[in-house]
């Protein structure tokens, strides 16, 4: 498979063209159109939002049947301070399961990716910089948030955050790290009254993830809720191709 990696592409047009077999990592696709194509056999594994299929916003039934498999998702859009508190139990509760599980298989495994995703501790690793940018920089106005075990997304340069991508840490430590970090959450909710969980967070003028903008503190852990939930989802299913 060739590799277009790199490139602004914005406004091109794509006609009688093959893209059988292609795969989209890491775009933006914001206002892409398809238009009199055959989508069969597709795979969408993103953040989707208003995608009308044939003149239909698929996203809400979408939603609404992951919701239906998942009853745990409605838990983590949480409200106030006591569902915040409840979602991190949730999150807590999903993972235990899935860790025990994987510390069950051979160690190599904890390391192994399936089809170009994270291993497993790189997902954990992920979690962590989730937490250090929207919580320790968007919350806590913290300069130096990122933890070097931390793991930044594709499109971030993680010497630009004091990471290095490749080492091997154990297990155990990068859950340690994840864990000092939640604790860090449930210790600032608990200061807080509902008020105080909703109210804007004030822009803090530093550089790094995520960009300057006014959010509330619950907005920072929903995305937070989100990304624990979606990247726990994404290690059960390399988990289930490791184990066959």
């Amino acid at each position: 498979m060739s590799t277009v990696e790199g490139k602004d592409l914005r406004g091109t047009r794509y006609v009688d063209c093959q893209l059988d077999g292609a795969e989209f990592r890491e775009v933006t696709l914001v206002g892409a159109r398809f238009v009199g194509s055959v989508l069969i056999d597709v795979e969408i594994d993103s953040l989707v939002r208003n995608l009308t299929v044939n003149g239909v916003d698929v996203v809400p039934l979408v939603e609404a049947e992951l919701d239906r498999r998942h009853p745990e998702r409605v838990a983590l859009r949480p409200t106030d301070v006591a569902g915040v508190l409840a979602a991190m139990d949730v999150i807590d509760d999903f993972w235990a399961s899935t860790i025990d599980r994987v510390r069950a298989m051979p160690e190599d495994v904890r390391y192994q990716r399936v089809r170009g995703e994270w291993s497993f501790v790189e997902t954990l690793r992920h979690l962590i910089f989730v937490y250090d940018g929207w919580f320790g920089r968007a919350v806590r106005g913290e300069a130096e948030p990122y933890h070097p075990l931390g793991l930044t997304a594709a499109f971030l340069d993680p010497a630009d955050y004091g990471i290095d991508p490749d080492p091997r840490p154990s297990l155990d430590d990068v859950l340690a790290a994840r864990r000092r970090r939640q604790q860090q959450v449930r210790d600032h909710v608990r200061a807080l009254d509902d008020e105080g969980l909703n109210a804007p967070v004030p822009t803090h003028g530093i550089l790094g993830f995520p960009p300057e903008e006014e959010r509330s503190t619950l907005d920072c852990l929903r995305i937070i809720f989100g990304e624990e939930w979606a990247h726990h989802g994404f290690a059960v299913r390399d988990l289930a191709e490791l184990d066959a």
